[in-house]
């Protein structure tokens, strides 16, 4: 398979009938078994031998659990198994627990207390209703816990904790990823991820359509510089800059250079002198917007960052009515808090969580959705920044970016982030692939920055992050 077929991130429900289909030519039992010894290897490989306690809900989830608990045992491990409630009679599930010999011991958090490694199978990534106090009780219990599938208790398409969710060392999913294994609190709560391959069919992959995918390269493809390349074939960014806060603009433009735009120009018009004492390759303008509009080689606009209200209710009608290509961040969401309608026509939009509640309301539990909603009602990407930033595009397509650091929750940074995303632009990436590819090599940047940087300091690596960009995932020219 492609490799953007291996990033796929299939909801529940889409999760449910690529298994449909798989068992059309693989029996259910067949995978569940898969499932199962993929658990348990994965269990031998980060755990030293001790007492485990499989606790398996009445699913395929805890199917999965029995089938561990089999395996587990064969290799010599003391195991128990304690059942939330038996499987359906007659079912794989049932098979599955028929199969296993060994001890059972009742469903109670004495029992997981006294367990040194709990295997938690009761619930999977499908859950949809509150985990409820029993449960809950049990699985609190556990000192130490490995996840089937997901955590019991975490929405496998939001990553919301439905009531509890245990805090696993490591989750065991299988076949692809699902959206809450990356967003948050489902990432934090999953520990270490591990994807099996339990031999599902490709056939049953590609018959499901899933618009959802984990951000990296190969999903994207980065332009390259050629042979004969000049300033304007590798493009121009240009940055409205405001008279009050000259800071953000300023990042903005150190950024989209570093990430390898050709050219970068200032629009200041009367708050010129402000900027000209900064980088000698900066261009600084003090033209007129108008009039800066008049070169058509001036396609690619930042309007946002370092701007009062004011000052973008000047600017962003005017670029969006001559057609330029907007990238709109910052003060942008000043004017179109509450009047998202202000921001069609901008190609991507960065916002934070609280400026995308100004504008679109509090993203709540679903900050997919949300996104996609977004994207749809305002005819732009949405970047929804924050630690698992979720880009959106109008069409429904949206990725999940796990590939940063805390390094990155510094003044400025997003404006950095504005920049680098601006350069992708400028060369010629459709938006949402360049918005994509600027989330990551931002993350990129921000993890080899390493501890504690600040936003100016991300610029000397964005050249390094393009580059790891190409190397992964192959260039567009």
């Amino acid at each position: 398979m492609s490799l953007i077929a291996d990033l796929i991130l299939p909801d529940p429900e889409q999760m449910g009938r690529i298994d449909r289909e798989g068992s059309r030519t693989v029996p259910v039992y067949d995978l569940m078994e898969n499932a199962g010894r993929a658990v348990a290897r994965a269990v031998r490989r980060h755990v030293a031998p001790c007492r485990v306690l499989v606790l398996c809900g009445p699913g395929n989830n805890g199917g999965d659990g029995y089938v561990a608990a089999r395996r587990l045992a064969q290799a010599g491990w003391p195991v128990a198994v304690a059942a939330l409630a038996p499987p359906r009679p007659g079912g794989d599930a049932d098979r599955a627990a028929a199969q296993w010999t060994g001890p059972r011991v009742p469903f109670a958090a004495a029992e997981a207390a006294r367990a040194e490694l709990v295997i938690d199978a009761v619930f999977g990534a499908g859950l949809s209703r509150d985990v409820d106090p029993e449960a809950a009780a049990v699985l609190a219990a556990a000192r130490r816990v490995v996840a089937v599938d997901v955590p019991s208790g975490i929405d496998g398409a939001t990553g919301a904790v439905r009531g509890y969710a245990p805090r696993a060392e490591m989750t065991v999913t299988f076949v692809r990823a699902k959206p809450g294994h990356l967003l948050l609190p489902g990432r934090a709560m999953a520990g270490r991820l591990e994807v099996a391959d339990i031999g599902m069919p490709a056939a049953a992959l590609a018959a499901v359509s899933v618009r959802t995918w984990r951000n990296a390269p190969g999903l994207w493809r980065v332009p390259d510089a050629e042979m004969d390349s000049h300033k304007y074939a590798r493009g121009v960014v240009s940055i409205c800059g405001g008279g009050t806060m000259p800071g953000a603009a300023r990042l903005a433009a150190a950024a989209a250079r570093a990430a390898g735009a050709g050219l970068v120009r200032l629009a200041a018009g009367e708050a010129a002198a402000l900027y000209r004492m900064g980088e000698p390759g900066l261009v600084v303008d003090d033209g007129t917007l108008d009039a800066l509009l008049q070169d058509g080689r001036r396609r690619v606009w930042i309007c946002g960052p370092g701007l009062t209200e004011p000052e973008v209710g000047e600017a962003l009608p005017r670029l969006l009515r001559a057609g330029r290509t907007v990238l709109a961040d910052a003060g942008a969401f000043l004017l179109a808090a509450g009047r998202p309608e202000r921001l069609r026509g901008a190609a991507v939009i960065t916002p934070h969580a609280g400026e995308f509640a100004r504008v679109f309301g509090a993203p709540g539990n679903d900050r997919l959705a949300a996104a996609r909603a977004a994207a749809a009602r305002c005819g732009a990407v949405v970047v929804l920044k924050g630690p698992d930033t979720v880009i959106a595009a109008p069409d429904g397509r949206a990725a999940i970016n796990a590939h940063a650091t805390a390094a990155l929750a510094t003044a400025g940074s997003g404006d950095t982030l504005t920049g680098v995303i601006a350069a992708l632009l400028a060369a010629g990436m459709a938006p949402w692939e360049a918005a994509c590819a600027g989330v990551w090599i931002h993350g990129e940047a921000g993890m080899r920055a390493g501890d504690w940087p600040v936003a100016e300091q991300f610029d000397r690596h964005l050249g390094a992050a393009r580059a790891r960009a190409c190397m992964l995932g192959g260039t567009a020219g």
